[in-house]
């Protein structure tokens, strides 16, 4: 954050380019930056071309190490259990997903067979389930060549209305974009509706985990003081 603050300081950047998160996304920044791998390897510049692939690395990792965070603080597994998924575009106020970091955190949330229920004010149910079953990348083909995994979401993900829908009896909740009407909704009446313990991992940083301890949740945010719940667990030191 006191970076993001003294980098912001430069008018032509802007505080916001470095706020912390669950990872970028968009169908700009990583190809852009594989593109910049391209052009280095082609000049025979190895060393500056693995430079930047660890840029894509990372952020990759980011993804890993959230969904890794959010099982180990359930008790170490979500099988059977509900996890709300609020936002899916990679940004808000679009509607785009295209490499969004959500598919890859409900993969792996799906892959330890949670189930999950996602909530996104301007992406359909349609494109959230095209996306889970799409092969990675395949959003960049022509949609009669985007071939669909074989994979059964029907069981696994169901698509709502709102927030509070998303919510009802789920045992955590994970945000992945950062929405303004995600800051504003009635915590106390979601806690109240949830499974206890009740979590709340926060991937964007737009929540205040102050207030939501007071309430009863048990909560993470990236890059802020871990809850005394998940400080001891190993993830913490990845």
């Amino acid at each position: 954050s006191e970076v993001a603050y003294a980098v912001g300081k430069d008018s032509r950047i802007g505080p916001k380019f470095l706020n912390a998160s669950v990872g970028f996304g968009g169908s700009c920044f990583q190809k852009d930056i594989l593109n910049l791998v391209y052009i280095c390897e082609c000049n025979g510049l190895m060393e500056v071309a693995n430079y930047w692939k660890q840029v894509v690395q990372i952020n990759d990792y980011q993804k890993t190490r959230f969904v890794r965070r959010v099982v180990s603080s359930m008790f170490n597994t979500v099988s059977g259990k509900k996890v709300a998924i609020l936002g899916f575009a990679f940004k808000k106020d679009t509607g785009d997903t295209r490499e969004t970091p959500a598919i890859d955190v409900c993969h792996g949330l799906l892959g330890d067979k949670a189930l999950l229920s996602i909530y996104d004010p301007q992406v359909t149910e349609d494109q959230i389930k095209r996306d889970l079953s799409m092969n990675k990348f395949d959003w960049d083909h022509p949609q009669h060549l985007q071939l669909q995994n074989p994979t059964s979401l029907t069981q696994q993900v169901s698509v709502v209305v709102d927030a509070y829908e998303a919510t009802k009896g789920a045992h955590g909740i994970c945000v992945i974009t950062e929405w303004d009407e995600f800051k504003n909704l009635d915590y106390q009446k979601i806690y109240d509706n949830m499974v206890k313990p009740a979590f709340i991992f926060d991937g964007r940083n737009v929540l205040n985990m102050e207030e939501l301890r007071k309430i009863g949740f048990i909560t993470y945010s990236i890059g802020k003081p871990l809850d005394p719940w998940v400080k001891d667990l190993p993830a913490a030191a990845n």
